[in-house]
């Protein structure tokens, strides 16, 4: 029996770096691996829209509504998130992502669609990531935003690799009109839906 519009559960929720976007998995490889289930008591038939790898942090929503799943799945809908590069990024290096880069893909090259993007002027005000990142003493490192309605996976981070400046951190702060806000690592928000 398939639950109806209102009956169905929805939250936001600040994933932690280091976890999986999933609630289990039969890899024996997996089994010490943290799992969205140690943030809250979800309910049954509850599942990501999308996901973000293990260390990436940040905006993730979950449902119990698969059409609803399916929509923000799909390309119609903005995902924005906030890399800290290795280096100063260069104009042309965010010329060339806001164009497309090509990256490797299941073993094929892929040709990103052009996205926005853009030199953040400040060091965003995020919480601090449980796993430290390396600090100025080993060069420079920048933030951009990139904002994109694909989701390949770890796509922004071969995409900053293609143009020569790697991902050191990468956080999603917004997937259509919710954004992370104040939200702090491990935060659990039940909403009423996604608009």
């Amino acid at each position: 029996m398939e639950l109806s519009k209102s009956e169905h559960r929805h939250f936001i929720i600040y994933k932690p770096y280091g976890f999986l976007s999933q609630f289990a998995s039969n890899d024996s490889k997996q089994q010490s691996k943290k799992f969205l289930g140690l943030l809250h008591d979800f309910p049954v038939g509850i599942m990501p829209i999308g996901r973000l790898d293990e260390k990436s942090e940040g905006l993730l929503l979950l449902t119990t509504d698969g059409k609803m799943s399916d929509f923000v799945n799909s390309q119609k809908v903005d995902k924005e998130y906030y890399a800290q590069v290795n280096g100063d990024i260069t104009l042309e290096a965010i010329e060339k992502l806001s164009n497309g880069v090509e990256i490797g893909f299941n073993g094929k090259k892929y040709q990103t669609k052009p996205c926005k993007v853009f030199k953040l002027d400040a060091i965003p005000e995020l919480p601090v990531r449980s796993q430290k990142i390396r600090d100025d003493r080993h060069g420079p490192t920048s933030w951009v935003s990139i904002i994109l309605n694909e989701g390949k996976f770890r796509q922004v981070r071969k995409m900053t690799s293609a143009v020569g400046f790697p991902t050191l951190r990468l956080v999603r702060v917004r997937v259509g009109n919710i954004h992370l806000s104040n939200m702090q690592v491990g935060d659990v928000v039940e909403v009423l839906g996604f608009d």
